[in-house]
């Protein structure tokens, strides 16, 4: 008995025909290359943002507008973002508070970057990116938030830009009510990030404000902390700044048993220095490989019998995406390097990228 199967009468959809057709024409790039171009915040497109304002807060710190693309999801006050910028050739991560207070969907949000010697990425974001400037973007992330409900009695303590994650909290009204006590250090009054702001809102009687100027006073330290906040043990407490100050803040929490009051944000000084081939780790498969800097990732894994994903092999169809979750990579095609410090998960494509230095794929 034969069977007719017959032909199917159904005709390709309108969208479907214009985007083959659009990728013939536009091989080896692909439509989406182009779309990049023109409208590059769009819903499924790489996660950006666009810098709308560069406003300087001290000499040395400015805070960045950015309209970030329409998958951001938003974020939750004290969280922070990833941000990728190009600097000499380099796409270099760094992770930063959102400084703003949530706001409309697909509404502007804030960073404020402290400029520190010889850091090249806040160096650059602070003196010499402008109005316009397309940076790479993150979903928001991190634990330094308050409760679902908001204690009512609550200290922070800051130092330099440590202040940054609490001024999100503070702008987001979570603690209207509350009795608050903010402890900040600074080398003198005009290195005060969010001076004017945080005065204003102790003048207004929204929070108790305590200014420790290293210049003239000293560094802050856990006697000096008891003295300024008698109670300080009892409140809730958020503690941002530099190792030495946090180290000491959560001894004294512990030695008193009151470990579990204590929130506490840490500067990430991670610098990664790129260099020719590298050690690469292929993280889920417990595989650590020797490659040369002309060694496609994807090449160096199969060799080491790595199953890897692939496709053209080329840079065209992303089918070898993975994430770089620390490291270097050299883009082969044109020599551009991609950074990572660990955690940050920036996607690579490993057909077309190589070692630049020790790095660890998630795979």
């Amino acid at each position: 008995m034969t069977t007719t199967v017959p032909r199917s009468t159904a005709t390709p959809s309108l969208r479907g025909r214009i985007l083959r057709l659009a990728a013939a024409v536009t091989t080896p790039l692909l439509p989406d290359d182009y779309l990049d171009l023109v409208a590059p915040l769009r819903a499924g497109a790489d996660l950006r943002g666009r810098v709308l304002a560069v406003r300087p807060e001290t000499a040395d710190a400015a805070t960045l507008v950015i309209r970030p693309g329409r998958d951001w999801r938003g974020h939750t006050p004290g969280q922070y973002v990833r941000l990728g910028v190009d600097v000499d050739g380099v796409r270099q991560w760094r992770a930063y508070s959102v400084t703003s207070a949530p706001g409309p969907r697909n509404g502007p949000i804030a960073i404020t970057v402290k400029a520190i010697p010889d850091g090249v990425v806040s160096n650059h974001l602070v003196r010499r990116t402008r109005p316009g400037t397309l940076v790479h973007l993150d979903q928001a992330r991190g634990d330094f938030v308050l409760p679902a409900t908001a204690p009512r009695r609550v200290l922070f303590v800051t130092a330099g830009s440590g202040v940054t994650p609490v001024m999100g909290i503070l702008r987001s009204g979570a603690l209207a009510g509350a009795d608050v006590v903010v402890v900040h250090s600074a080398p003198t009054p005009a290195d005060v990030i969010f001076g004017a702001e945080l005065r204003a809102l102790a003048d207004a009687g929204d929070l108790r404000l305590v200014e420790r100027h290293t210049d003239s006073a000293g560094l802050l330290t856990v006697d000096d902390l008891a003295a300024l906040v008698p109670d300080h043990l009892d409140r809730e407490t958020w503690a941002c700044g530099p190792r030495g100050l946090l180290d000491a803040l959560e001894a004294h929490w512990a030695d008193a048993d009151r470990a579990e009051l204590l929130h506490t944000e840490r500067f990430r000084p991670v610098v990664v220095t790129p260099g020719e081939g590298g050690t690469v780790t292929f993280g889920r498969a417990g595989v650590t490989v020797a490659a040369d800097g002309a060694t496609p990732l994807l090449d160096a894994g199969e060799a080491a019998g790595v199953l890897m994903p692939s496709g053209c092999r080329m840079g065209i169809c992303f089918g070898c995406v993975l994430p770089l979750r620390s490291g270097a990579v050299r883009d082969l095609r044109n020599g551009a390097l991609t950074t990572a410090v660990p955690g940050d998960g920036v996607v690579i494509q490993t057909c077309v990228s190589a070692a630049a230095g020790p790095c660890h794929i998630d795979h």
